[in-house]
């Protein structure tokens, strides 16, 4: 589930991981593979485990806000409306599909919970802050394309 909250490309992880292995927090393990190229197996060390608690740890800022869309929107003045509006549009529905998906994930893995285990209350936290922070941007969107909307219609 995490793969929701934090997005990175493979040119950005394996470089990471053969840090992570010559700092000896994760060591690996080669699978051959017949018909395909071989494979590695990473497993984080005691050493590892030890950083990774430390980083967890310490204290952290919120994150600045960089959005594309909010930046389009401010310059506006360069493009028509009727582009804001596509621009929009398209993000509406970008949200609506993944609130959707984290909503399906809700279901599917907490439905109960009061059974829930200690590690599944603390994933269920983390899905519920992507299922509001989506039907914000949800919220959002339909505001914005409405008061664009009346915009159009006086112009």
């Amino acid at each position: 589930m995490g793969r929701f909250f934090w997005q990175a490309s493979h040119q950005q992880i394996y470089p990471e991981l053969s840090k992570l292995d010559k700092l000896g927090w994760i060591i690996s393990e080669k699978i051959l593979q017949q018909g395909k190229p071989d494979k590695k197996v990473y497993s984080v060390t005691k050493q590892g485990k030890l950083q990774l608690q430390e980083w967890i740890a310490k204290p952290c800022e919120p994150m600045p806000v960089k959005d594309d869309l909010l930046v389009k929107i401010f310059s506006k003045y360069i493009v028509s409306e009727h582009t804001i509006l596509q621009k929009l549009a398209h993000h509406r529905k970008a949200h609506v599909e993944k609130l959707s998906t984290y909503r399906d994930l809700e279901q599917k893995y907490f439905s109960n919970l009061q059974q829930l285990s200690d590690t599944a209350k603390f994933q269920y936290l983390t899905l519920r802050k992507g299922i509001r922070d989506e039907t914000q941007w949800v919220d959002w969107c339909n505001e914005a394309i409405e008061l664009l909307n009346k915009n159009e219609t006086k112009n």
